[in-house]
């Protein structure tokens, strides 16, 4: 691989200040660099070959063979490029064979828990519970889709045309969704919703102000009581994050089955069996969905089912499965607040394509249903949960909710726009618990009483 002076008088172009000066670290992106990547992009590619893909090498051996090959292509060049220019080409070409290109290093960053692509041009992350722009940008609308199409493969996924959405996964459980052309005008899109490569526990969500202490007890005596709990919140409140910290409280001596669209829930017992579902082949064949696993759990003797999230018929055979003796399962669905989640779940059960009566349906939510815990993403960029609510059961054509524990909104803000409020005990003992105290875990008095009272008993 030669380089020949064409190319040094268009790096000389892009660059007035010279090869070596400070003006291409100026530039958001110098074409002929990224010519130049792209050409030993290609090199790589056809060099490594079947190599890149060997599951038997080490991570630490593959990125050892990518740097010697780069090193080796880079000398073969005689392009005048500057040591940073250098040093950006080794780092560019790496994220793209090694990553997941310019996003590889946002990905890569702790405080960083969405990253969104709005095209070559335009890359957003979320970061504190607010948006942001970066600097990362791509070459052009076939690096971005380049990317994409890594992405989905891993996990036998496939994009194009004919399918142009597809929800995936990272190998660490990030849940990714990605929209191209015809559909995405302006695209491709790339959303990412990062997951934390150590789960977060319950300590963590205390030291957020998700919950508080007591909050937090109650719901593992939920969990450990084999109560049937619905979490409930908008897009990108937690759901799935509470979920798992919920899923951890189940006993390490119980069958675990979860269901899952593409896999993110993170458990640690030794007793867990995962299902995803399967969209379908190019030929419009093979399709698995949620309420097909869903179905095929109770044929697997679980101890408990955890759905990663109800958005269609399946909430039936979820409330059927509650309702015939498993008990102590989890999902989550989309709703604003616990009366919003009863309508929710009352409208995924019409679209399992039965005509039940609205009564019967409202029956078997009473039945199956023992609380609902609501998550709401604040105007502070926090999440927290609002309302940890008892469904109680019938009262005529109604449900009958009861608020054991509420968001205290009454505080108001601090000085940098922060919720100062926190989850308060409303002062109600929910039935259930003497359902928990049966099975011999006690609540005592102190996790019910309202702030104020359990100030003054401390005193």
């Amino acid at each position: 691989m030669c380089c020949s002076m064409s190319l040094y008088k268009r790096l000389h172009e892009a660059n007035p200040q010279g090869v070596n000066g400070a003006g291409a670290a100026t530039r958001r992106r110098d074409p002929v660099l990224d010519e130049l990547r792209q050409k030993i992009h290609h090199h790589l590619i056809d060099e490594l070959g079947p190599i890149l893909y060997d599951k038997r090498l080490s991570e630490d051996d593959l990125r050892r063979r990518v740097h010697e090959q780069l090193h080796a292509a880079l000398a073969q060049e005689r392009a005048p490029l500057s040591a940073a220019d250098k040093a950006q080409l080794i780092q560019d070409v790496s994220d793209d064979i090694l990553g997941y290109g310019p996003i590889d290093r946002l990905l890569k960053d702790d405080n960083v828990s969405e990253v969104m692509v709005n095209g070559p041009d335009a890359v957003y992350v979320e970061r504190g519970g607010k948006l942001e722009k970066t600097g990362a940008c791509f070459v052009d609308e076939i690096h971005l889709r380049r990317i994409i199409d890594k992405i989905v493969a891993q996990v036998g996924r496939r994009i194009d045309e004919a399918t142009p959405m597809v929800d995936a996964r990272l190998p660490d459980g990030s849940r990714v969704n990605a929209v191209i052309h015809p559909l995405a005008v302006g695209g491709p899109f790339l959303t990412i919703r990062k997951f934390s490569k150590d789960p977060y526990q319950i300590d963590d969500l205390i030291r957020f102000g998700t919950l508080n202490a007591a909050s937090a007890r109650f719901l593992q005596a939920m969990v450990v009581g084999k109560l049937n709990i619905l979490v409930a919140g908008g897009t990108g409140t937690g759901k799935t994050t509470t979920l798992n910290v919920l899923s951890s409280f189940i006993p390490g001596d119980e069958r675990i089955v979860t269901v899952e669209d593409a896999k993110e829930l993170q458990l640690h017992q030794e007793h867990v069996l995962a299902l995803e579902a399967r969209p379908p082949n190019i030929e419009g064949k093979g399709h698995v969905s949620i309420r097909d696993l869903v179905r095929n759990t109770l044929r697997m003797r679980p101890d408990r089912i955890v759905v990663g999230e109800c958005r269609g018929g399946e909430a039936l055979d979820m409330l059927q499965a509650m309702n015939t003796g498993h008990d102590g399962s989890l999902t989550t669905v989309h709703a604003n607040s616990p009366r919003d989640t009863l309508a929710r779940v009352e409208t995924l059960v019409l679209m399992a394509g039965y005509d039940l009566p609205v009564r019967a349906i409202r029956e078997q939510m009473a039945s199956a249903l023992d609380c609902i815990v609501q998550l709401t993403r604040l105007r502070d960029g926090t999440r927290r949960i609002t309302h940890i609510t008892e469904v109680q059961g019938m009262e005529g054509d109604v449900i009958t909710l009861q608020d054991v524990f509420l968001f205290d909104f009454g505080m108001g803000v601090d000085e940098h726009g922060r919720f100062r409020g926190h989850l308060k005990a409303t002062g109600v003992r929910p039935k259930f618990a003497e359902k928990l105290q049966d099975m011999g875990i006690r609540l005592g008095p102190e996790v019910f009483q309202p702030e104020s009272f359990a100030r003054r008993a401390s005193k």
